[in-house]
């Protein structure tokens, strides 16, 4: 179908669960395997526990899709195990570039800083990122993928889920105790459940259009509003692997989507944009419409809502897969301490709260852009042409520009797993925030701090030696260390870490980056999420704070 790529076809597999008496149960049950199936499985996979993965097709993604990768999945995609073959795949950029009427009035970096292991974005087809994904599935054990096993009824109770599948050799049933729905926007699973995502339909449309061709263009993201080739609408070029581009082309709303699909009424408008003598190949095309729209609720009692199952937002700021990952990133190190019972089910509500904020963020930005890409008046289209104009020369307006606001971490301030400060602290690194990445040494081997957190809670202290740490300090790592606390791994961050401590890792700065970016005085101590967002932080380690802290984040208070 494509000349760089070749789909790969899954084999379906006949499972004894469909020869069995009655429903076989499952602990946890997946639905979909794409990006945020598979991201939830993957996450569960890699704590122990057994995850079965149903999709009602036997490949990946026809079409590169989504494309464009933020740092924060990166650094998710990492801790599942996935990350490298990413960017050594895909196209790395930290660069993006507002162009008006052909001429450049403002550009940005989106990681301006050294010290981090993972770039801005990368771009990277959909079809290999869900290849790999499938590869690293197959590598963990506990997790099984059923191939052609599609879901057909869904139906629950207090405690149990129970579905029927259809597949090539017929129907059968199985149960679970929790159901992970990740089937995308129009979710069978949310249908059959008589469940509505609600929102807002834009009236415009997008023709996406993947070209091969050979271009000496720096790999950036080049945005063009109202440009000589395409007047009175806006174009956006990206560079993916294999030598693909993908153009979009605002079409307007009384365009026929099939119409515009056909390579004859494409190809003209890519010679239009890259010029009569650029040589290239037409690959893949779709028209798509600008929906922002969500469920009122994640959580429907032990069926759980992920990805543009639960929210859908319009493609300008890549917010869909890059929070659809960060949904499942929040949920499951809830749901297995609550199938641990180490968590009351009162947990998983906090996904909800949490992941509901954050979609409604997503929606807030992606609905702001989209009115500034596409304006629904006379007014605000002068108003957005007059802001273009002077974002060549004024700073004010180059921060009002917006080309789509490109996706980032929700900070969840207000969320009721945090404990409030009782210190004084600079910086980014509140309680709500996802945790900033640094370098740094571990027995002379260079490392990544959120490489060593891992996916549990972790306390984290910062001295300038081990010697330094006072015999309060001791004492207090000494009862983590002995209590049911266990979930709290110790990691001390010093400028000399020549002395080690029995199960706990020590880690040397480097640099100082560490240390600046957490206003790390001696003794500050801070703990981290199972997800790397920070809960607490003090300016001394107070193993009973720690303890309360801990109940707090777990819902256990």
């Amino acid at each position: 179908m494509f000349s760089t790529y070749k789909n790969p076809v899954y084999e379906y597999i006949k499972s004894p669960d469909q020869s069995a008496d009655k429903a076989v149960h499952h602990p946890v049950i997946v639905v979909g395997a794409g990006p945020v199936g598979m991201g939830a499985a993957m996450d569960l996979g890699q704590y122990g526990n057994d995850v079965l993965v149903l999709d009602d097709n036997n490949t990946v993604s026809v079409g590169s899709r989504a494309i464009c990768f933020s740092k924060r999945a990166l650094e998710i995609f990492d801790r599942l195990g996935c990350a490298e073959p990413m960017i050594d795949k895909g196209v790395t950029w930290n660069v993006g570039k507002i162009f008006f009427r052909d001429e450049l009035v403002t550009q940005f970096d989106l990681l301006p800083e050294a010290g981090h292991k993972m770039p801005a974005f990368i771009n990277l087809q959909q079809y290999y990122l869900e290849e790999y994904m499938v590869d690293r599935l197959n590598q963990l054990e506990t997790i099984e993928t059923r191939w052609k096993n599609k879901v057909i009824t869904v139906e629950q109770d207090d405690d149990i889920v129970s579905l029927t599948i259809d597949t090539p050799d017929g129907k059968y049933d199985l149960s679970c105790d929790w159901l992970i729905v990740a089937d995308g926007a129009n979710s069978d699973v949310r249908a059959m459940m008589g469940l509505e995502s609600t929102g807002k339909v834009f009236k415009d449309r997008f023709l996406i259009a993947d070209i091969v061709m050979k271009a000496g263009f720096p790999p950036e993201r080049w945005f063009n509003f109202d440009p000589s080739y395409h007047r009175g609408q806006s174009t956006l070029l990206h560079r993916q692997s294999d030598d693909v581009w993908r153009l979009d082309f605002q079409l307007g709303w009384d365009k026929d989507p099939e119409e515009e699909k056909k390579p004859e009424n494409i190809i003209p408008r890519v010679k239009a944009m890259m010029g009569d003598d650029v040589d290239f190949e037409l690959e893949w095309a779709s028209v798509y419409t600008f929906q922002c729209r969500r469920m009122q609720r994640f959580r429907q009692g032990r069926v759980l809502f992920t990805g543009d199952a639960a929210h859908q937002v319009s493609p300008f700021g890549a917010r869909g897969a890059n929070s659809g990952l960060q949904d499942t990133d929040n949920l499951i190190w809830k749901l297995k301490l609550v199938m641990q019972q180490k968590a009351p089910q009162q947990l998983l509500d906090t996904y909800c709260d949490e992941r509901e904020f954050a979609a409604d963020e997503n929606i807030m930005n992606s609905t702001r852009s989209t009115d500034f890409i596409t304006p629904k008046s006379a007014v605000s289209k002068y108003f957005r042409d007059a802001t273009l104009e002077l974002s060549k020369r004024f700073d004010f307006a180059r921060k009002l520009t917006n080309s789509g606001r490109l996706s980032d971490t929700a900070v969840l301030l207000d969320s009721t797993l945090n404990t409030p400060d009782e210190d004084s602290f600079e910086g980014d690194m509140v309680p709500g925030t996802v945790m900033s990445d640094a370098p740094v040494v571990n027995q002379n081997a260079k490392q990544w701090l959120l490489n060593s957190l891992g996916n549990h809670f972790t306390c984290l202290i910062f001295v300038n030696s081990v010697d330094d740490l006072s015999l309060s300090e001791l004492e207090a790592i000494d009862t983590l260390q002995r209590e049911e606390i266990q979930l709290v791994p110790l990691i001390v961050v010093t400028e000399q870490a020549l002395t080690t401590i029995d199960d706990i890792q020590i880690l040397a700065e480097t640099d100082g980056v560490s240390k600046q970016r957490f206003d790390a005085l001696p003794g500050t101590t801070y703990l981290i999420r199972p997800d790397q967002h920070v809960c607490a932080r003090w300016r001394s380690l107070d193993a009973d704070k720690v303890r309360q802290s801990l109940l707090r984040a777990t819902a256990n208070l």
